[in-house]
């Protein structure tokens, strides 16, 4: 029977998920994701997403793919079939129709998080998304630390005892700190691919640092010492958002 590569855009909140990927224990957002359409091709469907997330990790923009073989449903149409069966934590927000070679893992060229803080305020509202802060820490001083991120580096420093990467090595586009009015800050980090964890460990141990006030090499010298032991804390999953995956040149 022929079929048709379809294209996601998803969007969830992670507090009650357990990751991403598929696991014998706990919800999953690609479980859900599989038994739903499971349920309205009526055989076994699976989904392939741009890349994986740690419980309660968060995203806004998960890409995913895969195949159908309903030729009713035009692929925009996926949308509101989707989320009219989904739990109300899972939502589609774009479906399209991809080339039959197209891949949302392989196919992408880098992916951006952003980790959210809320700084000397509780705003209930944010409790699920965002880590609660004391103080309002330098951003001036944050952003000496994140550039030394920027560029291609070893990570081994920012990296979880576990993380089953050939290399360790990952190239960096973007790593920035952006204020928001009074209580808001957001770290920005763009790049081809990362490490488990490595993304709440590099703000974790930038807080760290920040909060010691430590000198701008701090962070050049922990990447150059390849040891984890040598980095800070890992900021806590609910904080930290997949943002977007790209695919253009």
């Amino acid at each position: 029977m022929e079929t048709r590569r379809i294209c996601l855009t998803a969007a969830f909140d992670g507090t009650d998920f357990q990751g991403w990927q598929i696991q014998d224990n706990g919800r999953t957002v690609q479980g859900v994701l599989e038994e739903v359409l499971g349920r309205m091709h009526r055989h076994e469907v699976r989904v392939i997403g741009a890349g994986r997330t740690d419980s309660g990790v968060h995203a806004r923009g998960m890409t995913a793919h895969f195949n159908t073989d309903i030729a009713s449903i035009p692929a925009e149409r996926f949308v509101p079939a989707l989320n009219g069966l989904l739990p109300r934590d899972v939502r589609i927000v774009r479906s399209t129709e991809a080339a039959p070679d197209f891949h949302a893992r392989f196919d992408a060229r880098w992916r951006e998080y952003r980790y959210m803080l809320c700084c000397g305020s509780a705003d209930p509202h944010a409790r699920r998304f965002s880590l609660f802060l004391d103080r309002r820490p330098s951003v001036r001083r944050l952003n000496r630390y994140a550039a030394a991120a920027a560029g291609e580096h070893d990570f081994s420093a920012f990296c979880a005892a576990g993380d089953l990467s050939d290399s360790k090595n990952r190239r960096i586009m973007q790593a920035v700190w952006v204020p928001f009015g009074r209580d808001r800050l957001e770290f920005r980090i763009r790049g081809t691919a990362f490490l488990w964890k490595m993304v709440r460990s590099l703000v974790g141990t930038m807080l760290e640092l920040e909060r010691d006030a430590a000198p701008e090499t701090a962070m050049s010298e922990i990447l150059q010492s390849r040891d984890r032991s040598a980095a800070g804390t890992t900021a806590p999953a609910r904080g930290l958002h997949l943002w977007r995956v790209n695919y253009e040149q």
